[in-house]
């Protein structure tokens, strides 16, 4: 049986910045914590509580899970990556919030931003 993505989303603020910085590659601990500071532009900081309060809910939910660790590195040092699931609830989630954008641009009557 699949799972509903919908009675995850919305998803909140930190576990979006989470799953986004999972999105790439495995991670553990810190290096997700810098990889949300660098996609925000700094405007997002995610502090140690938040983090692995959070990380243990999407362990639990089977939207992350840990990964085998680098050779080399502090055996303590966990590493965590989005499962499947993950990937399909992250990946609706952003669907969602392009929808969110598209109608505010639309009540506001902001045009579009061209790449350059």
């Amino acid at each position: 049986m699949k799972e509903d993505v919908n009675q995850f989303l919305p998803l909140p603020p930190a576990a979006l910045h989470i799953l986004l910085a999972l999105a790439s590659e495995g991670r553990h601990g810190y290096g997700i914590m810098r990889e949300v500071a660098r996609q925000s532009d700094e405007r997002y900081r995610l502090g140690p509580g938040t983090l692995y309060d959070n990380l243990q809910k999407l362990l639990d939910q089977g939207i992350v899970e840990e990964s085998g660790r680098s050779s080399g590195d502090d055996p303590r040092r966990r590493y965590y990556r989005l499962t499947r699931f993950g990937r399909r609830l992250l990946a609706t989630e952003i669907t969602r919030l392009e929808g969110v954008v598209r109608e505010a641009r639309l009540h506001l009557k902001i045009r579009p931003e061209r790449a350059s």
